[in-house]
């Protein structure tokens, strides 16, 4: 999965600092996955990488930071110039070419068709898409110190932060899935390459900084958070719909695996943690996993947001609503063990039968032709614009109103 790498002692103090613990919260992943015993190598490569951060980024915030009379300076409109443009002008200072460079042209193994396919594809997953995000996903990894300490010192513990930053995530993703949006020049490659860009800016901010403490999380944003960050939307969606009752076939899931694994790719993932197949990202997924700290207080914080946030978010009988199907998918999804690591109520998961009889009437019936194809995209496109318009009181955030 990885070169072989000599065992370096040099971690942050969070990595594997709760061994037991993360190994059986591992072991289901473990099994879909097929790994039978970890690998020291990766385990290590993890750990390793917790130090380092994203170079391209990196260089093009320093220059973003540079004083106003200094003509190497990279200003915001600059960039947002280039972004429209698909690319700078010859004479835009050097950090702005070099960032573009990076990322064009594309890679060999990008498949345009499949890109569209995938983008299809992931729409057509539709609510239960957003649900394993929400639940799974996002507020799974609560679950972990390091980026929740970033999280809480970037925003996020008033409801109204955490709805923001839910919908910045689910403007990208619907940003990327869109007809043409990984094009160069695409509404959803431009997003990426905006939120690489945000990342950099913050991880900038934070290393110059004395708020953040490097020896015990690694670097904010570092290359491994950015490559386990990107685990949640590929083979984690795809997982967490299947628990749901959805049938994702093969070939659409090869897709959407393609289609995030260039979005990795623009992101500034490692090229050895870009992964074609969910079998192979769901082992590196497994690792990741075991990687891990502890839950911190900033956990059960951060996830209080978003669960009333969710409820605040429609009046009355509705929002209270929201909040109790939130609990119970969450129950299905972290277990009694993750509600209590995130200070939640033990509920059941009584949402679930139904949920998973309406995925197989969709994915296995309605699903079939294309005519029914086109109209579960078409209706998970019309709630995601309704959500937006929700939390942004208007038109979906383009890629200058996304922050990292």
């Amino acid at each position: 999965m990885v070169a072989e790498a000599s065992i370096s002692p040099v971690y942050p103090r969070r990595f594997r600092s709760s061994p037991e613990r993360n190994a059986r919260i591992a072991r289901p992943l473990a099994l879909v996955a097929g790994v039978r015993e970890p690998d020291p190598a990766l385990l290590d490569e993890l750990g390793r990488r917790m130090l380092l951060r994203d170079e391209t980024g990196a260089a093009l915030a320093r220059a973003m930071g540079r004083d106003r009379a200094d003509p190497e300076r990279v200003t915001m409109r600059a960039f947002h110039r280039a972004l429209e443009a698909g690319g700078p002008d010859d004479d835009a200072p050097p950090a702005l070419r070099e960032f573009f460079a990076a990322v064009t042209p594309e890679p060999d193994w990008v498949d345009p068709d499949l890109l569209e396919r995938g983008g299809r594809a992931y729409r057509r997953l539709g609510r239960s898409r957003d649900d394993v995000l929400l639940g799974l996903s996002l507020i799974g990894g609560y679950r972990y110190g390091g980026p929740t300490e970033l999280l809480v010192r970037t925003g996020g513990l008033t409801g109204a932060g955490a709805m923001r930053r839910l919908g910045e995530t689910q403007a990208w993703g619907f940003a990327v899935s869109r007809p043409g949006g990984m094009a160069r020049g695409g509404e959803g490659w431009r997003a990426t390459l905006h939120v690489r860009a945000m990342h950099a800016l913050v991880a900038d901010r934070f290393e110059r900084g004395d708020r953040w403490d490097s020896a015990e999380h690694g670097l904010p944003i570092n290359r491994s958070d950015l490559a386990a960050t990107l685990g949640l939307f590929n083979s984690t969606a795809i997982l967490g719909c299947r628990l749901l009752g959805r049938h994702v076939p093969r070939a659409d899931a090869a897709a959407i695996m393609h289609l995030w694994r260039y979005i990795g790719w623009l992101m500034g993932v490692d090229d050895d943690w870009l992964f074609a197949t969910e079998r192979d990202q769901n082992a590196f997924n497994h690792h990741v996993l075991l990687a891990q700290g502890d839950v911190t207080p900033n956990g059960a914080r951060l996830t209080g947001a978003l669960v009333e946030g969710l409820r605040d978010e429609r009046p009355g009988l509705r929002g209270r609503w929201r909040r109790r199907r939130l609990l119970s998918l969450l129950r299905l999804f972290l277990g009694a063990e993750g509600m209590r690591d995130l200070g939640l109520p033990v509920s059941l998961p009584w949402i679930v039968p139904s949920q998973v009889l309406r995925n197989l009437v969709e994915s296995v019936v309605v699903a079939r032709t294309g005519r029914g194809r086109r109209w579960l995209a078409e209706r998970s496109d019309r709630r995601v614009r309704a959500d937006l318009a929700l939390r942004f009181g208007g038109e979906r955030p383009g890629p200058r109103e996304l922050p990292g």
